[in-house]
């Protein structure tokens, strides 16, 4: 195991000379030595140009050790065994939320992902989707899709056709009832007031 060397050198910011010496920072520790040996840098001389002329030399700076070859062997640390995730053949559900790059709607695009993933978590949703437009047709878009294990997708939410943003306790309400209708929001739900008017 390689100890911790600490090395000296003057304040480049010292003026009169009389500041204490900087400590660099300590080598890594836990590191297996290197198969090939690289030689120490020579020492280091800072000579103080005021009245006082003090000098100071600082002891030679070791090379850092190489990473210890064992961490290839590792089958976890192998990424020609890795697996990508397949979001199309995924049991959970997925959303996607197209909004118009134009507006700068990304932030907002970004909180709706945010609180959804909090009230549905994995595997409620397996994955929520951002997608950004550019194009002038898309102008003024927010949209929010659901879609299921066998790619059926229902929109929960149009901008232009809801007239607005929407409120998250109702986006959220929609996506439940898409999901899992039994499923209780709490302070998120809102009785029916069917038959009434306001």
């Amino acid at each position: 195991m390689a100890s911790s060397v600490s090395t000296l050198a003057a304040d480049p910011d010292c003026t009169t000379g009389l500041c204490p010496p900087l400590k660099a920072s300590s080598l890594e520790r836990d590191q297996a030595p290197s198969s090939s040996t690289v030689p120490a840098t020579s020492p280091v001389t800072t000579t103080n140009t005021s009245n006082d002329n003090v000098a100071m030399t600082a002891e030679p700076v070791k090379q850092a050790e190489s990473i210890p070859e064992s961490k290839e062997s590792d089958p976890l640390l192998d990424a020609s065994t890795f697996t990508p995730p397949r979001l199309e053949e995924s049991e959970g559900w997925r959303v996607v939320i197209e909004f118009c790059d134009r507006c700068r709607w990304l932030h907002r695009a970004t909180w709706v992902q945010t609180e959804l993933f909090l009230t549905f978590p994995s595997p409620a949703i397996r994955s929520i989707s951002l997608i950004p437009l550019n194009a002038p047709e898309t102008g003024g878009r927010f949209r929010v899709w659901v879609y299921n294990k066998n790619d059926q997708v229902k929109l929960a939410w149009d901008r232009k056709i809801e007239g607005g943003f929407p409120e998250l306790k109702i986006l959220k309400q929609r996506v439940r009832d898409i999901i899992s209708p039994a499923v209780s929001l709490g302070h998120s739900d809102v009785h029916s007031t069917k038959g009434t008017k306001h």
